[in-house]
């Protein structure tokens, strides 16, 4: 018999009369992997795929921590492969392969709503790749916004993450009338929104959020009103995250509590000068360069995220 394959055997049996009682135990070696892919159905079920490098020894794979069930192990062409699973499903050990092996679960009781919010304080210090279902075009990654527009997902390379992130939001959209022009601003909220007022005199928008307790998003055509803004969630000033795309900007809050919201911003329909015009052109010029460039964020300043 194999020597490698006997050894395995060996540790195989050691494994399965021995009580495990540390969750960190190590048996064989740490793999190394290729990748590691999250993928999160609209319902919040959890789905991961690592791809191990090849190794003519048995290798240790850690698992995403949560609750782990139906474990596989198959080799590139989707043959299963002899495995042991370490501790309470938190490692696999695998046998040596000439090919990449392919470790397959699904993760339970991770992803938690509230207020029509999904979240996941996510821990794993591999590369990590989350795709998320198509009706999800905002997430946020340690408070930091990613706007997904036409991508699947993030790369989070650390990878300690709080990630949130709500779907299928009512749209709203408001037509706004000034004098020759028309534009639409667009609402995307569970919150109820009611009183929508555009105001030219004030440079600014307004409207009551009868609720409170959602993300609200608010797309603004940026030749209506231009930025920097000042958003103010009654009488007190309110923290934001936004987007620019070069001819709309996405504002992002979360009001703890119903009350008026008015976003304020500086130049304003028919006021709009030229070098608005000009820097907007010149933002969708090197939007794609910035696109590149990973966000990054996390409690030692090394976690960085990207889209793909």
């Amino acid at each position: 018999m194999d020597t490698k394959i006997l050894g395995f055997l060996v540790i195989f049996t050691l494994l399965t009369i021995i009580p495990v009682a540390n969750a960190q135990l190590s048996i064989g070696e740490k793999a190394t992997q290729k990748s590691v892919e999250v993928f999160i159905s609209l319902d919040g079920d959890v789905h991961v795929k690592h791809v191990i490098v090849k190794s003519n020894l048995p290798k240790q794979v850690d698992l995403i921590y949560g609750t782990v069930s139906n474990i596989s192990v198959t080799n590139n062409e989707g043959e299963e492969k002899q495995f042991s699973i370490i501790g309470d499903n938190t490692s696999v050990l695998i046998l040596p392969s000439d090919t990449n092996s392919v470790i397959e679960y699904d993760l339970d009781h991770v992803l938690t709503q509230k207020d029509n919010v999904w979240t996941w304080s996510f821990l794993y210090l591999e590369t990590t790749d989350f795709l998320f279902p198509e009706q999800v075009d905002l997430i946020y990654a340690n408070e930091r916004t990613v706007f997904l527009d036409e991508k699947r997902g993030i790369t989070c390379h650390g990878c300690q993450i709080l990630l949130k992130y709500s779907t299928n939001e009512p749209q709203i959209f408001k037509n706004v009338k000034w004098k020759d022009n028309e534009f639409i601003v667009e609402i995307k909220s569970h919150s109820n929104i009611e009183e929508f007022v555009f105001d030219q005199p004030t440079k600014s928008i307004t409207f009551r959020d009868l609720d409170g307790t959602n993300f609200v998003n608010v797309i603004i055509p940026l030749e209506l009103l231009w930025e920097p803004y000042t958003l103010f969630h009654d009488d007190g000033k309110i923290f934001f995250r936004d987007y620019n795309n070069g001819t709309h900007v996405w504002l992002n809050f979360e009001p703890e509590e119903p009350g008026e919201i008015m976003i304020v911003g500086t130049t304003v329909i028919p006021e709009f000068p030229v070098a608005p015009l000009v820097i907007g052109f010149l933002i969708i010029l090197i939007i794609p360069l910035f696109k590149k460039i990973n966000l990054h964020q996390n409690h030692m300043n090394k976690i960085h995220i990207r889209q793909f």
